[in-house]
């Protein structure tokens, strides 16, 4: 399982648009992939409302994890990170 700590740069955090960009990207991997606020229990990154539940705000650390490794695994955490920092 490939993991990834991002402290989220955008103004608004992962709330509406980019919270749908966000489940957006991770609902194209095959696998599973969750994302946790800080060290708090992690939902499943595909699901809007549990994404929009973490309440998650600019400044917030979370930790995405996406099954395998490799490739594809690395280019799916560089986007999620990418939209949890865009603005």
């Amino acid at each position: 399982m490939a993991q990834r700590r991002v402290t989220v740069e955008s103004k608004v955090g992962l709330h509406a648009r980019p919270a749908a960009m966000f489940v957006e990207a991770a609902s194209k991997a095959g696998g599973q992939v969750t994302v946790a606020k800080g060290e708090g229990t992690p939902v499943s990154a595909k699901s809007i409302l549990a994404v929009m539940g973490l309440d998650v705000r600019n400044g917030d650390e979370i930790v995405i994890d996406v099954e395998g490794e490799g490739p594809d695994a690395d280019a799916l955490l560089d986007r999620l990170a990418e939209i949890a920092n865009a603005d």
